[in-house]
């Protein structure tokens, strides 16, 4: 039997979520929800989130994990709410820890739990999570970031960053932690998946030419076609490219909210004696 899976898209973000489930059970997990943030406001909301979890409940379904794909910089994260809202576990590759001592100085965050207790369970390559009668799979992925994993599911694979639809490409890889030949690798490693799998992509950032956002693919299409990493890009080529265009790109507008509230699976920091609830901005003097 085959994982239902809706999605969920955040256009401020470009990110895709995920709810996935198995039909015989109800037993369900959500990948990479969204805390809504403005920042010219700082206004957060969780109207994200709840229309996932508005799904869950109208289905019936019963939500066993909130399944990160790695450290977010581009969104917060909605793992902690959803968390709190349910019960559910937050999960997340067991290399968070090295995001977390790379990052939790920067922002001097507190509370950061080293061993990355801030989440429920950390999983390595080989890992299962059952899901009803259904089983997760997961397989490292790093690249983009240290602790990125990919989650299988049947005939899907969910890949959050590490690839993108095939006229987009790949991943930035020059992130702290990042590495464009890990990233190669981890490419391949998803691309040696049967090709009928089908690939779920943590965004969708509209290259010129198309106007619809699009978040699943197959192996056999990114095999043939991602502009990035198709067949016949030899790994030297590949991060070459990778590294002369990460060169030229800006840091995601979220990038310092982001990462101070993701090592800590969402969580925001402790309110003030004041009752107000402050994120930090590290600034770089010239």
């Amino acid at each position: 039997m085959q994982p239902h899976i809706q999605a969920f898209f955040d256009p401020a973000t470009s990110t895709a979520s995920y709810l996935v489930s198995d039909p015989a059970t109800g037993a369900a997990a959500i990948i990479d929800p969204v805390l809504d943030f403005e920042p010219r406001s700082a206004r957060l909301s969780t109207d994200s989130a709840e229309a996932i979890l508005q799904a869950v409940r109208e289905q019936d379904l019963h939500l066993a994990y909130v399944l990160e794909t790695h450290a977010h910089a581009d969104h917060l994260s909605a793992a902690d709410h959803i968390r709190r809202a349910t019960g559910a576990e937050v999960v997340i590759g067991a290399r968070i820890t090295e995001v977390q001592a790379q990052f939790a100085p920067l922002f001097e965050v507190e509370n950061v739990q080293p061993d990355g207790g801030d989440f429920d369970r950390l999983v390595r390559e080989g890992d299962t999570l059952p899901l009803g009668d259904l089983s997760i799979g997961v397989l490292h992925t790093p690249g983009h970031t240290p602790a990125c994993v990919t989650y299988t599911l049947g005939d899907t694979a969910f890949v959050g960053d590490t690839l993108f639809m095939p006229d987009y490409g790949t991943a930035r890889a020059d992130f702290p932690g990042g590495d464009a030949t890990a990233l190669y690798r981890s490419i391949r490693k998803v691309l040696a998946l049967p090709p009928e799998t089908r690939l779920f992509v943590g965004h969708d950032y509209l290259p010129a030419g198309r106007t619809e956002a699009r978040w699943e693919t197959t192996v056999a299409e990114e095999r043939a076609h991602n502009i990035h990493v198709h067949e016949g890009v030899a790994e030297a080529a590949f991060v070459t490219m990778r590294q002369t265009r990460d060169a030229t790109l800006a840091p995601p507008t979220l990038i310092l909210p982001s990462l101070q509230v993701n090592i800590r699976a969402g969580a925001l920091p402790p309110a003030s004696p004041g009752g107000h609830v402050y994120l930090r901005l590290p600034v770089t003097l010239a």
